[in-house]
Protein backbone atom coordinates (compact mmCIF):
# COMPACT_ATOMS: atom_id res chain seq x y z
CA UNK A 1 0.00 0.00 0.00
CA UNK A 2 1.14 3.51 -0.99
CA UNK A 3 1.23 5.68 2.00
CA UNK A 4 -0.81 8.96 0.68
CA UNK A 5 0.26 12.42 1.53
CA UNK A 6 0.31 14.47 4.69
CA UNK A 7 -1.84 17.44 4.89
CA UNK A 8 -0.14 20.10 6.52
CA UNK A 9 -2.06 23.70 7.38
CA UNK A 10 0.28 26.16 8.59
CA UNK A 11 -1.26 28.62 10.83
CA UNK A 12 -4.74 27.55 10.32
CA UNK A 13 -7.22 30.19 11.69
CA UNK A 14 -10.75 29.22 10.85
CA UNK A 15 -11.94 25.85 12.75
CA UNK A 16 -14.33 25.39 9.89
CA UNK A 17 -11.98 25.63 7.37
CA UNK A 18 -9.96 22.87 9.35
CA UNK A 19 -13.08 20.88 8.72
CA UNK A 20 -14.34 21.76 5.38
CA UNK A 21 -10.28 20.54 4.81
CA UNK A 22 -10.70 17.63 6.43
CA UNK A 23 -13.85 16.35 4.74
CA UNK A 24 -12.18 16.95 1.33
CA UNK A 25 -9.76 14.76 2.71
CA UNK A 26 -11.88 12.35 3.49
CA UNK A 27 -13.57 12.43 0.34
CA UNK A 28 -10.09 11.17 -1.30
CA UNK A 29 -8.76 9.01 0.46
CA UNK A 30 -6.31 10.78 2.69
CA UNK A 31 -6.32 10.76 6.62
CA UNK A 32 -3.30 11.98 8.16
CA UNK A 33 -3.57 16.10 9.17
CA UNK A 34 -0.86 18.11 10.75
CA UNK A 35 -1.41 21.47 12.58
CA UNK A 36 0.71 24.20 12.67
CA UNK A 37 0.33 26.76 15.22
CA UNK A 38 -3.53 26.68 14.54
CA UNK A 39 -4.68 30.48 16.08
CA UNK A 40 -7.34 29.00 18.08
CA UNK A 41 -5.04 26.14 19.37
CA UNK A 42 -6.53 22.61 19.52
CA UNK A 43 -8.89 20.49 19.69
CA UNK A 44 -11.93 22.92 17.98
CA UNK A 45 -15.51 21.63 18.31
CA UNK A 46 -16.29 23.34 15.10
CA UNK A 47 -14.08 21.62 13.17
CA UNK A 48 -15.95 18.39 13.67
CA UNK A 49 -19.24 20.05 12.97
CA UNK A 50 -18.01 21.40 9.46
CA UNK A 51 -16.31 17.69 8.70
CA UNK A 52 -19.82 16.42 8.45
CA UNK A 53 -18.69 13.20 9.70
CA UNK A 54 -15.07 13.06 8.23
CA UNK A 55 -13.96 12.60 11.99
CA UNK A 56 -11.07 10.39 11.53
CA UNK A 57 -8.49 12.93 10.03
CA UNK A 58 -9.56 15.37 13.10
CA UNK A 59 -9.52 12.89 15.75
CA UNK A 60 -5.50 11.53 14.55
CA UNK A 61 -4.59 15.37 13.90
CA UNK A 62 -1.18 16.00 15.13
CA UNK A 63 -0.39 19.72 16.26
CA UNK A 64 3.28 21.22 16.08
CA UNK A 65 4.22 24.80 17.40
CA UNK A 66 6.71 25.12 14.09
CA UNK A 67 6.62 24.11 10.39
CA UNK A 68 10.76 22.39 10.79
CA UNK A 69 8.98 19.99 13.40
CA UNK A 70 5.93 18.92 11.16
CA UNK A 71 8.26 18.39 8.54
CA UNK A 72 11.29 16.77 10.08
CA UNK A 73 10.28 13.02 8.92
CA UNK A 74 9.24 14.05 5.59
CA UNK A 75 11.16 14.07 2.61
CA UNK A 76 9.11 15.15 -0.53
CA UNK A 77 7.16 18.30 0.85
CA UNK A 78 5.65 20.37 -1.69
CA UNK A 79 4.21 23.97 -1.26
CA UNK A 80 0.70 25.16 -2.48
CA UNK A 81 0.70 28.83 -3.60
CA UNK A 82 -0.62 31.30 -5.61
CA UNK A 83 2.55 33.31 -5.51
CA UNK A 84 5.96 31.68 -6.34
CA UNK A 85 7.45 34.48 -3.98
CA UNK A 86 10.91 34.83 -5.56
CA UNK A 87 11.86 31.16 -4.85
CA UNK A 88 13.49 29.10 -7.87
CA UNK A 89 11.81 25.85 -7.63
CA UNK A 90 9.81 23.76 -9.48
CA UNK A 91 6.44 24.91 -10.08
CA UNK A 92 3.94 22.16 -10.70
CA UNK A 93 0.27 22.10 -11.26
CA UNK A 94 -1.92 20.00 -8.63
CA UNK A 95 -2.19 17.20 -11.52
CA UNK A 96 2.04 17.29 -11.82
CA UNK A 97 2.12 17.22 -7.68
CA UNK A 98 -0.04 14.42 -7.62
CA UNK A 99 2.19 12.32 -9.96
CA UNK A 100 5.87 13.52 -8.22
CA UNK A 101 4.33 13.06 -4.56
CA UNK A 102 2.91 9.38 -6.12
CA UNK A 103 6.17 8.88 -7.62
CA UNK A 104 7.97 9.29 -4.11
CA UNK A 105 5.18 7.76 -2.13
CA UNK A 106 5.67 4.93 -4.51
CA UNK A 107 9.06 4.28 -3.06
CA UNK A 108 8.34 4.33 0.57
CA UNK A 109 9.17 8.37 1.11
CA UNK A 110 6.83 9.72 3.34
CA UNK A 111 5.54 12.94 1.31
CA UNK A 112 3.54 15.91 1.85
CA UNK A 113 1.12 18.76 1.06
CA UNK A 114 1.50 22.17 2.72
CA UNK A 115 -1.31 24.79 2.65
CA UNK A 116 -0.85 28.17 4.75
CA UNK A 117 -3.08 30.21 6.56
CA UNK A 118 -6.39 31.85 5.37
CA UNK A 119 -4.77 35.14 5.59
CA UNK A 120 -1.61 35.28 3.70
CA UNK A 121 -0.99 31.88 2.86
CA UNK A 122 2.86 30.77 3.21
CA UNK A 123 5.83 32.93 3.72
CA UNK A 124 8.88 32.57 1.50
CA UNK A 125 10.73 31.32 4.42
CA UNK A 126 8.05 28.11 4.82
CA UNK A 127 8.16 27.68 1.23
CA UNK A 128 11.98 27.70 1.04
CA UNK A 129 12.05 24.50 3.14
CA UNK A 130 10.22 22.49 0.38
CA UNK A 131 11.23 21.22 -2.65
CA UNK A 132 8.45 22.48 -4.86
CA UNK A 133 5.77 24.76 -5.58
CA UNK A 134 1.74 23.98 -6.54
CA UNK A 135 0.15 26.67 -8.10
CA UNK A 136 -3.57 25.88 -9.75
CA UNK A 137 -4.50 27.21 -12.78
CA UNK A 138 -6.76 29.57 -11.54
CA UNK A 139 -8.43 32.80 -12.87
CA UNK A 140 -5.53 35.98 -12.99
CA UNK A 141 -8.31 37.96 -11.98
CA UNK A 142 -9.16 36.18 -9.00
CA UNK A 143 -6.67 34.12 -7.72
CA UNK A 144 -7.27 33.57 -4.01
CA UNK A 145 -9.05 29.86 -2.93
CA UNK A 146 -10.82 28.68 0.15
CA UNK A 147 -8.40 26.77 2.59
CA UNK A 148 -10.49 23.34 1.54
CA UNK A 149 -11.13 24.17 -2.43
CA UNK A 150 -7.00 24.27 -2.16
CA UNK A 151 -7.02 20.78 -0.04
CA UNK A 152 -10.10 19.22 -2.14
CA UNK A 153 -8.12 19.73 -5.43
CA UNK A 154 -5.04 18.35 -4.43
CA UNK A 155 -6.77 15.59 -3.19
CA UNK A 156 -8.35 14.75 -6.05
CA UNK A 157 -5.56 14.75 -8.30
CA UNK A 158 -4.03 12.22 -5.74
CA UNK A 159 -6.75 9.98 -6.45
CA UNK A 160 -6.72 10.34 -9.81
CA UNK A 161 -2.88 9.45 -9.90
CA UNK A 162 -3.23 6.55 -8.28
CA UNK A 163 -5.11 4.58 -10.92
CA UNK A 164 -2.18 5.90 -13.41
CA UNK A 165 0.04 2.89 -13.76
CA UNK A 166 3.14 2.31 -11.77
CA UNK A 167 5.12 4.74 -9.87
CA UNK A 168 8.55 5.74 -11.37
CA UNK A 169 11.37 3.62 -9.79
CA UNK A 170 14.19 5.50 -8.45
CA UNK A 171 17.83 4.03 -7.19
CA UNK A 172 17.95 2.52 -3.65
CA UNK A 173 20.79 5.09 -3.24
CA UNK A 174 19.18 8.30 -4.31
CA UNK A 175 16.53 8.26 -1.16
CA UNK A 176 16.43 12.08 -0.35
CA UNK A 177 17.22 13.32 3.24
CA UNK A 178 14.64 14.20 5.69
CA UNK A 179 13.57 17.85 6.39
CA UNK A 180 15.34 16.96 10.06
CA UNK A 181 18.74 16.45 7.77
CA UNK A 182 18.30 18.56 5.73
CA UNK A 183 17.39 21.54 8.38
CA UNK A 184 20.37 20.36 10.75
CA UNK A 185 22.62 21.05 7.45
CA UNK A 186 21.25 24.01 6.76
CA UNK A 187 21.55 25.46 10.39
CA UNK A 188 25.62 24.42 10.49
CA UNK A 189 25.97 26.07 7.25
CA UNK A 190 24.09 29.35 8.74
CA UNK A 191 25.73 29.31 11.55
CA UNK A 192 29.32 29.30 10.36
CA UNK A 193 28.78 31.72 7.87
CA UNK A 194 27.78 34.32 10.62
CA UNK A 195 30.72 33.33 12.01
CA UNK A 196 32.58 34.29 9.12
CA UNK A 197 30.54 37.71 8.83
CA UNK A 198 28.69 36.32 5.38
CA UNK A 199 25.73 37.64 5.45
CA UNK A 200 26.47 41.11 4.97
CA UNK A 201 24.68 43.71 5.51
CA UNK A 202 22.82 42.13 8.08
CA UNK A 203 19.32 43.48 7.02
CA UNK A 204 19.74 41.46 3.39
CA UNK A 205 20.55 37.92 5.86
CA UNK A 206 17.04 36.69 5.98
CA UNK A 207 16.82 36.61 1.92
CA UNK A 208 20.20 35.55 1.78
CA UNK A 209 19.36 32.43 3.84
CA UNK A 210 16.18 31.79 2.00
CA UNK A 211 18.02 31.59 -1.30
CA UNK A 212 20.63 29.24 0.29
CA UNK A 213 17.85 26.52 1.65
CA UNK A 214 16.05 27.19 -2.03
CA UNK A 215 19.34 26.11 -3.48
CA UNK A 216 20.47 22.99 -1.15
CA UNK A 217 17.01 22.13 -1.47
CA UNK A 218 16.65 21.52 -5.42
CA UNK A 219 19.84 19.25 -5.14
CA UNK A 220 17.63 16.58 -3.56
CA UNK A 221 20.66 15.41 -1.23
CA UNK A 222 20.36 12.28 0.23
CA UNK A 223 21.75 11.10 3.64
CA UNK A 224 25.25 10.59 2.98
CA UNK A 225 25.55 13.76 0.82
CA UNK A 226 24.16 15.48 3.87
CA UNK A 227 26.50 14.14 6.02
CA UNK A 228 29.24 14.48 3.43
CA UNK A 229 28.64 18.03 2.91
CA UNK A 230 28.35 18.90 6.91
CA UNK A 231 31.85 17.65 7.18
CA UNK A 232 33.22 19.70 4.37
CA UNK A 233 31.72 22.63 6.30
CA UNK A 234 33.03 21.69 9.44
CA UNK A 235 36.48 21.26 7.83
CA UNK A 236 36.36 24.73 6.24
CA UNK A 237 35.55 26.41 9.69
CA UNK A 238 37.82 24.48 11.56
CA UNK A 239 40.00 25.81 8.92
CA UNK A 240 39.19 29.25 9.89
CA UNK A 241 39.60 28.36 12.85
CA UNK A 242 43.73 27.88 12.69
CA UNK A 243 44.46 30.54 10.68
CA UNK A 244 42.59 32.68 13.20
CA UNK A 245 44.57 31.17 15.91
CA UNK A 246 48.17 31.91 13.81
CA UNK A 247 47.13 35.23 12.97
CA UNK A 248 46.72 36.10 16.70
CA UNK A 249 49.79 34.40 18.29
CA UNK A 250 51.67 36.42 15.57
CA UNK A 251 49.78 39.59 16.66
CA UNK A 252 50.78 38.74 20.29
CA UNK A 253 54.85 38.11 19.03
CA UNK A 254 54.72 34.21 19.82
CA UNK A 255 54.34 31.41 17.50
CA UNK A 256 51.11 29.51 17.14
CA UNK A 257 50.73 25.96 18.85
CA UNK A 258 48.04 25.57 15.99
Amino acid sequence: MIRPPVIILMEPQLAENIGAAARAMANFGLSELRLVAPRDGWPQERAWASASGADWPLDGARVFAALPEALADLRLVLATTARPRETELPVLSPREAAATLRDGAGQGWPVALLFGGERAGLATHDIALCQGIVTAPVDERFKSLNLAQAVAICAYEWRCAEDAGPPAAFASDAIPADQAMMLGLYEHLEAELDAAGFFHPPEKRPSMVRNLRVALSRARFTDQEARTFRGVVTALAKGRGRVLAKLAAKARGRPSDA
